[in-house]
């Protein structure tokens, strides 16, 4: 009691009402449930699955190799996880590097959701399943080549390629999955030019012939490339000088990655060149060159995408200043 006799109490219940009045005005956000904590690992796991797609669905069985040990028909040949050969480098490189991506962008998208550590779960499986297919496609193909010095050259590269991959690949799924805008843009830029070979060879497996009813689809994913990295741009921004820098390497990229794997695939996969290192570099310079200076092929896929870049900035910023306005319009709660 104060000395006017009043009692304090009803000017504690006062305060009380009035500051979960506050509160409930205020109406907090609701907290995000949390993923368990073996979510990440299993969105790793599905993710690095869904990248070898394009291989899982030609039935797995090992490519024909020039070194192997037996006369074996192709139908007899091992089923392996990767398609080891040295045609299929790009393949090997699109469907690893893909797979990192999709777990990336899947990390991004719940990362409020994701545990504690559920970035490194989620690189975990991814990891996990790479590895493991890297190795069981090792084991596989280097019992089966002859016993030549050959063969060993042969399966080391193709080891020592595949492990650059995961490296690229775990790269990506960082950048994607923790790094700012612009750090994210050059993931994406880098996933997007795998996304073209990988999408290329879901409509026509390794091993078949395409048709004449998905020639035109082929044609259609020389472009996917370039939309995506121009939307990629688009959704980044280049308010930064960060942003501008990852908009101009997301170009770069799409303008030398395509002319290098096409050099490679090229010299590589020359039978004729085969044993003969130094000539096969020397052929793979030479087709890189074209590939790159030819404007034909190079800046088509360069327009494209920085239209797109320049409609998705445009769209983005009459949006922003839409809801800018609605909410300078609404009123202000009494």
């Amino acid at each position: 009691m104060d000395a006017a006799g009043t009692p304090e109490t009803s000017e504690t219940t006062t305060t009380t009402e009035s500051t979960e009045t506050t509160a409930t005005n205020a109406s907090p956000e609701p907290r995000r449930r949390r993923l368990p904590f073996w979510a990440p690992v299993l969105i790793g796991v599905a993710s690095a699955v869904l990248g070898l797609l394009p291989w899982l669905i030609t039935g797995m069985r090992l490519p024909l190799q020039n070194l192997w040990a037996t006369d074996a028909p192709p139908d007899q040949y091992p089923l392996v996880l990767l398609p080891f050969s040295q045609y299929a480098i790009t393949l090997i490189a699109a469907i690893i590097i893909t797979g990192a991506a999709i777990a990336g962008i899947v990390a991004r998208a719940t990362r409020r959701r994701l545990p504690r550590f559920g970035i490194g779960g989620i690189l975990i499986g991814v990891l996990a399943v790479q590895v493991i297919a890297t190795v069981q496609t090792a084991t596989v193909v280097g019992d089966g080549l002859q016993e030549r010095g050959e063969s060993a050259l042969y399966l080391a590269a193709l080891i020592a390629g595949t492990s650059f991959a995961i490296v690229v690949g775990v790269l990506v799924l960082l950048l994607i999955a923790r790094a700012p805008k612009a750090g994210a843009v050059i993931g994406l830029s880098i996933a997007a030019v795998a996304v073209g070979p990988w999408i290329s060879r879901l409509l026509v497996p390794l091993g078949t012939t395409g048709t004449t009813d998905v020639a035109w689809l082929l044609d259609v994913t020389r472009w996917i490339p370039p939309v995506l990295i121009g939307a990629a741009i688009a959704w980044g921004g280049v308010n930064t000088v960060g942003r501008v820098l990852a908009a101009a390497f997301a170009l770069l990229a799409l303008w030398v990655a395509p002319a290098v794997m096409t050099a490679i695939s090229n010299a590589v996969g020359s039978r004729v060149l085969a044993r003969y290192p130094a000539e096969m570099l020397d052929y793979g310079l030479d087709v890189f060159g074209m590939a790159l200076w030819i404007p034909e092929l190079a800046l088509p896929p360069l327009i494209v995408a920085v239209a797109v870049a320049v409609i998705g900035l445009i769209g983005r910023t009459i949006v922003t200043r839409r809801r800018s306005r609605a909410e300078q319009a609404e009123p202000l709660p009494r």
